[in-house]
Parts: structure tokens; C-alpha cells; sequence
């Protein structure tokens, strides 16, 4: 190990350096760390999408955007950027922007011609997964502390950088608020990001400099100790995604098979007037709770419209989601522009994603879709309350 706790070489060709992701300090040492070590690898603890959001923070466009809304991605990017935004407001004392000195690696690197690998983790993957591990309660725990909690504290981490063991700490203090998602977001990549660095050891020659958060360096230096080589099979089982429960779709559709059958049972016997109350509960009900879903994310007049239009509908498809119509119709009346695009990837306050265009289009999609969700359980229950009576 060097003089400095946070730069530690594991053995003649792996040197380790933990970085806090806002701190000034962190940038300096990556660039010092560069220039003496003469790696002929760097390895950085990012994965392609942060990548991109570092290298190219106007990429977010309408075709991104249509890409997120159709593949039910909104609101793991929504908790993505709470989490960016939390980050940067703990760096607002030290001046940098988060995974500043990640960036500093891949630029100083590839100006040196030095060869850049990427071993964290997909970023949307691990959100999946945490979220999944997650019991309702730290969930909400969770969304709290993101969305609602108080911003106004700072954090000086150029000061916690100097105790790598204080930043560890710190991690197991989020860890006691979720212990599903600390297993995902702290463990699980302690062990991905190790297994990268032995992949990359066991195709590559030469020395192999290794920046990563300090927080994760006890544990991937454990990972890293152990006698087993670079494991594939691993490899593929920490990056899968969780699968989706089949219960939910199940439910959504025997609900409207019921639905169905009811309003057919009712027409056989000529109710008419019951059927016309049934069937206007579904309607109203549905359209209603999707609106003020919409309403509360700020969204476009047109998109409400839309959006209680599509409920009554879509709702009787487990494939459809009503927020994906308002999510569209919201990105064509109010388009975002590139300078949106940028604004949204550099958020210091969630709530601004309601100011935001692109941060817009993604509340209206989440809100929509919870709203038509409620919608659906309440018109739902009540019809076949109604008819049991």
C-alpha cells in the first residue's frame, strides 16, 4: 500500500485508487496517479450509459425519450436522477460535477493513448434490481429520503475522502435505510467490478490502474483476494435483470375477462341501465384518476386529454399503458430542446423536473400510468362489488 490511504497497490501490476465522485481532490489524484503509475490500462468504475451522460450530456432527444416511454424504463430514470441529483447536492461545497474524475481518467487516458475499460455495472440494471429487492417499506423509505427529504445540508467530501474507512461507513448508513438495496448497489458491485478487473487482467498484459468510488475499495479488494479466477457464469448472473412477476399481468387480465363476463351476463338479461352504469364507472373512473395523474406531473392540456382518453382503453390490456399515449402526446406539444436535454442530466433539485421539458415528459408517463393503475383497482372493485350485491 502507498503513503496515501486511497491509492493501493493490490500487487506489482494493479494499483487501486478511491475517488469521491464530487470532489476536486479526486481529480487531481487521478490525473497525479496517471502521469506516475504509466498505466497501460485504465479501468474506470462506470458502465456505457453514464459514460454517455458524462461525455455527451446533450444526447438525451425525442427519439431517446419515444426509446424510454415504449420500454417502461420512465421511472427507473426517474430514480436514477434523484440519485445524480442527491449526489450533486452533496457536492455543491466541493465545486465539481459528479464523476468529475471519472471523466478526467477517460479523457487523460485516451489524450496518452492509454486503452479505457468500463467495469461498473449497467446502471438502469442495478437500479432493476435494487428495486426489486426492495420491501415496500424501504421503498418508500427510500423515495423519501430522494424526493422529499432536506436538501439543504452539505456534505464536504473532500474532507471524507481523507478517511476512506468514513466513506465506507457512509455507504453502510444508506445500506440500514434499504438492506435489499445496499446488497444490490454496494455488494453486488463491489463483486461485479472485481470481476471486471480479473477479466481484464486475464486478457490483457501490463499494469492496470483502477478508479473507483472509495467506498467500495475494502470490498473489492476482498473480491479481489479470493483464489477463483474470472468467472463468466458470475459475470452473466449479476448482470441479469430480474424477471417481472407474471402475478401482476395475471390479475390484469382475469380483471377484465371478469369485467367482461359481467357486462356480458348483464346484457343477456337485459340490464341495460345497469350495463350503462357499469360501464360508465369503468370509464369515469379510469379517465379520472389517469387526468389527475397528469395534472400533477404539470403535463400539457392535451396530454390530460389524452391520457384519460387512453385509460379506459388500456386498461383492459395488460400490453398498453395509458401514460405511454400522454408521455407521447406531452413530447409533441411541448417538445424538449437540447438545452432541456442539459438542464435535465444537471438537475440540483428533483423538484425541477417538473420545470424541466424532458423531465416533464417522464413525470407525465410515471404519474399517468400510477393514476390509471388506481383507476383501474377502484373502477374495477367497485363494478364487481356492485354486482355481487
Amino acid at each position: 500500500m502507498t503513503s496515501d490511504s486511497n491509492v493501493i497497490d493490490f500487487d506489482d501490476s494493479l494499483r487501486i485508487i478511491g475517488t469521491a465522485h464530487v470532489s476536486s481532490k479526486s481529480v487531481a489524484l487521478v490525473k497525479e496517479q496517471i502521469s506516475e503509475y504509466g498505466p497501460d490500462v485504465v479501468a474506470v468504475e462506470l458502465c456505457e450509459s453514464r459514460m454517455a451522460s458524462l461525455t455527451k450530456p446533450e444526447s438525451i432527444d425525442s427519439e431517446d425519450l419515444l426509446k424510454i416511454i415504449s420500454e417502461g424504463r420512465s421511472a427507473m430514470i426517474i430514480l436514477q436522477t434523484a440519485l445524480a441529483s442527491e449526489q450533486r447536492r452533496m457536492g455543491i461545497s466541493t465545486g465539481e460535477k459528479p464523476g468529475a474524475e471519472l471523466l478526467a481518467a477517460v479523457e487523460i487516458s485516451e489524450e496518452s493513448n492509454i486503452p479505457v475499460e468500463l467495469v461498473d455495472r449497467d446502471v438502469v440494471s442495478t437500479l432493476r434490481r435494487a428495486w426489486k429487492r426492495m420491501g415496500f417499506r424501504e421503498k418508500f423509505r427510500v423515495l423519501d429520503a430522494l424526493l422529499i427529504g432536506d436538501d439543504e445540508e452539505e456534505v464536504d467530501l473532500d474532507e471524507v475522502l481523507e478517511d476512506t474507512d468514513l466513506l465506507s461507513n457512509l455507504m453502510e448508513e444508506a445500506r440500514s435505510v434499504a438492506p435489499g438495496a445496499g446488497e444490490v448497489l454496494i455488494d453486488e458491485r463491489d463483486e461485479y467490478i472485481a470481476q471486471r478487473i480479473k477479466q481484464i487482467r486475464s486478457l490483457r498484459d501490463g499494469k492496470v490502474l483502477a478508479v473507483v468510488g472509495a467506498g467500495h475499495i475494502e470490498g473489492i479488494m476482498e473480491n479481489l483476494r479470493s483464489p477463483e479466477k474470472f468467472d463468466e457464469d458470475r459475470m452473466a448472473g449479476l448482470s441479469k435483470e430480474p424477471k417481472k412477476s407474471t402475478w401482476p399481468k395475471i390479475i390484469l387480465t382475469l380483471i377484465p375477462l371478469f369485467l367482461a363476463s359481467g357486462l356480458g351476463w348483464l346484457a343477456y338479461n337485459g340490464e341495460i341501465e345497469q350495463l350503462k352504469e357499469a360501464v360508465g364507472t369503468w370509464v369515469i373512473l379510469n379517465a379520472i384518476f389517469a387526468g389527475v395523474g397528469v395534472i400533477l406531473a404539470r403535463g400539457h392540456p392535451i396530454s390530460v386529454i389524452v391520457g384519460s382518453i387512453a385509460s379506459p382503453l388500456t386498461s383492459l390490456s395488460p400490453f398498453l399503458a395509458a401514460g405511454w399515449f400522454a408521455g407521447y402526446a406531452q413530447l409533441k406539444v411541448a417538445k424538449p430542446t437540447g438545452k432541456d436535454a442539459q438542464e435535465f442530466l444537471a438537475l440540483d433539485k428533483i423538484s425541477l423536473l417538473w420545470r424541466n421539458r424532458v423531465g416533464r415528459v417522464l413525470m407525465v408517463t410515471v404519474l399517468c400510468n400510477f393514476g390509471s393503475s388506481l383507476g383501474f383497482f377502484v373502477a374495477g372493485g367497485s363494478i364487481l362489488f356492485n354486482q355481487l350485491l
